[in-house]
Order: structure tokens, then C-alpha cells, then sequence
């Protein structure tokens, strides 16, 4: 059994085919976490996951690039995308009313981004406002007792000033003897992966780590038992899919390549990763 910790099937990419392809996945052992990066997406991510007894949950969230409208273009190793966004507020109430349902098992994904600030806006408003909605996500997350599902692109020196602070303030409420979050889709060093693990926090790997070693030093490195899973779907696809869209049942593929990686079995991987994932989103 796996679990991939981090997928998109409640995006428009898979309005055609969603449920095909959550059942896909299901009939091939793997369970799947459906995250929102908005209100839209974090509703129909609860509504898939309601229709499934059980493999199939949800994140609700609102991530930082939905704070502004935006035309966003991306073709590098990180995957192809092209979408334009309506800026979106964050209404405390409205997203604690979807995330107080059974099938909600985190908040997420939520965050900073700073590569797609428009250098035509004011770069430092944008900023203060991901901020701001970043410390209230996180307090939502706490006052529910659910893990946080974090994105960071080009931030994580404010990121780590942010969780600092908030562990800080809110040390009552912030778990001491378990993780509380994921840092998902990784992408720093080990030097990094140590300040979130210190803050009581995961990271996860998507199929990046498949067709580029830049993160096999850092994952021979680290204890398994710190690591989850993931699609990030429909991007990030891992060799041998690169080039078509992904889906939760690919999330193989990453748990093969970590297996490599720190010789072991891939079956040790699936039974530490899907143990860690239990755990932190209570499934």
C-alpha cells in the first residue's frame, strides 16, 4: 500500500476523467490526499472524497499565487502549466466550516510563492499579505488540530521567520512530541530539510527526485521515518511518464526511486512512508 500525501485530481485537468481515475489508483493499493488551492478546488476535493468509503480524503486551503489575479506560465522540471487566477480572499469562517468535516485530514495548501509575483505590482504588499493569511491558515490549523500542508517557492528564509514566530507565540497549541506539517514537494538541501525537521515538520518528494539526482544526497542521508510521498498531480510526472499528465497511482515511482537511493526494498519505503502518512493526517 502507498499513499501519495499530495494531488490535484480536483483540478480541471481531470474533469473528464477524476473518479477514473481515483478508482485507478484505488484498485492498485495506493490512497491519495485531494488538496485545495482555493475555495473551488478545496470544495470539490472534499466533495470526491465524501463519495469514497475510504482511500480517498481532502486538504482545504488557500495557496499564496490565489491572493492575487494572475496569468501564470511554467515549463521547467517543475511541469507545464497555464492558467489565469481570480484573486481570492480569505474568509477564516468559511474555510473552517469545510475543514470541521470527517474527510478533511489537513489544511492545505497553503503558504508562500514568491516566483509568480507580477514585477509590476508591489512586490512587498504582496508579500505582507501571504503572510498575513499564511499565520491565519496556520492558527486555523492548530485551533482544528489538523497537520498543515506547506508550498514554498523562493521563500523559505521568510517561511522559517514565520514558523519560528509562530512556534513561538503559539508554543501552547503547536504539538512538541509529533510532526505537525509537511513541507511538500521539497526541493532544498539538507542544510534546509534540518531547520523544518527541527520545527517539528516533514518533507515530501514528488517525481522531480526521478529524473534529476540533485536530491539523492539529501535522501540517502535522512531518516526514512522524516519522509512522505507524493504526485503533485496532474504535474510533476516521474519517468518513465514524463512528457503526459500525472496521477496519484504514478506516486510508485517516487517510492521506487527513494528506494534505490537508500538501498533498501521498496516495500520498506511503501510500509515507513504510508505509517508516516497515517499518522500525520490521522487516517
Amino acid at each position: 500500500m502507498l499513499i501519495d500525501t499530495h494531488a490535484h485530481v480536483n483540478f480541471a485537468d481531470f474533469k473528464d476523467d477524476a473518479d477514473e481515475v481515483i478508482r485507478r489508483s484505488l484498485d492498485n493499493g495506493t490512497w491519495m490526499i485531494l488538496v485545495g488551492s482555493e475555495y473551488k478546488t478545496s470544495t470539490r476535493a472534499l466533495n470526491y472524497a465524501n463519495k469514497y468509503q475510504k482511500g480517498v480524503y481532502a486538504a482545504v486551503g488557500l495557496h499564496p499565487i490565489h491572493l492575487e489575479e494572475l496569468h501564470a506560465e511554467n515549463h521547467d522540471d517543475e511541469g507545464n502549466y497555464n492558467f489565469v487566477t481570480r484573486a481570492e480572499d480569505f474568509y477564516y469562517d468559511n474555510y473552517e466550516k469545510l475543514a470541521k468535516f470527517e474527510k478533511v485530514v489537513a489544511i492545505g495548501e497553503i503558504g508562500l510563492d514568491y516566483h509568480h509575483i507580477d514585477p509590476a505590482k508591489d512586490a512587498r504588499e504582496i508579500k505582507q499579505k501571504q503572510h498575513h493569511v499564511l499565520v491565519q491558515q496556520l492558527l486555523l490549523a492548530r485551533q482544528l488540530d489538523l497537520p498543515v500542508i506547506i508550498h514554498c517557492r523562493q521563500a523559505h528564509d521568510d517561511l522559517l521567520a514565520i514558523l519560528q514566530d509562530f512556534r513561538k507565540v503559539y508554543a501552547n497549541i503547536i504539538p512538541n512530541d509529533k510532526p505537525w506539517g509537511v513541507i511538500h514537494c521539497f526541493s532544498g538541501d539538507e542544510d534546509l530539510a534540518w531547520k523544518y525537521f527541527n520545527l517539528g515538520l516533514l518533507i515530501s518528494f514528488t517525481g522531480l527526485i526521478t529524473f534529476s539526482q540533485q536530491w539523492d544526497s539529501l535522501i540517502r542521508k535522512v531518516p526514512l521515518e522524516k519522509i512522505m510521498i507524493e504526485t503533485d498531480s496532474p504535474y510533476m510526472t516521474p519517468e518513465p511518464y514524463r512528457g503526459h499528465r500525472n496521477e496519484p497511482v504514478l506516486v510508485q515511482y517516487v517510492a521506487q526511486r527513494i528506494a534505490e537511493i537508500k538501498n533498501l526494498k521498496v516495500e520498506r519505503v511503501a510500509e515507513v512512508t504510508t505509517e508516516t502518512a497515517k499518522n500525520l493526517f490521522k487516517i
